[in-house]
């Protein structure tokens, strides 16, 4: 069978972008089980919940929905368990130290295939206050209108 290329999106976090001010990104590995593989490869995740933490060195994933695998047997996997993230050391140590100063988090983005390889998108992220997410609603509504508008009078 040849390998698998390119990237194939399995889960993205639109609520993220809505929720908070995406400040830095970085692709990241997952640990995973292969009953979880396999729920991937089915297209079957959910980040609604998810965020990322920094414990003694090491990153975690954590509440990320990945549903038991059908055909599984006992050793199937639990859906909401802790996962470990690969990252750099460097990394790791730039998340450690931007989330300790307060007001940061660490959400995942995108959960993908990249080469056959299962990746998380994760995001150094500072969430919204009401009146930012009204107001980059407004901004996208007002993008919107004036592409609508060249479009008509470029017919």
């Amino acid at each position: 069978m040849p390998r698998e290329t390119g990237r194939k999106v399995i889960a993205q976090n639109k609520r993220a972008r809505h929720d908070y001010h995406v400040e830095d990104t970085f692709e990241a590995g997952l640990v995973l089980q292969g009953t979880e593989v396999k729920s991937l490869r089915e297209g079957r995740a959910s980040l609604v919940d998810g965020y990322a933490s920094i414990d003694g060195g090491e990153a975690w994933l954590l509440n990320v929905h990945i549903p038991e695998y059908s055909q599984g047997t006992w050793t199937n996997h639990a859906a909401r368990r802790k996962r470990k993230l690969l990252l750099h050391r460097k990394e790791i140590e730039k998340l450690a130290a931007k989330t300790k100063e307060g007001g940061l988090t660490i959400v995942p983005l995108t959960l993908y295939f990249k080469d056959g390889r299962a990746k998380v998108e994760i995001a150094l992220a500072r969430g919204k206050k009401d009146w930012d997410k009204r107001q980059s609603l407004a901004e996208q509504q007002a993008k919107r209108e004036m592409a609508r508008a060249l479009r008509h009078r470029n017919r």
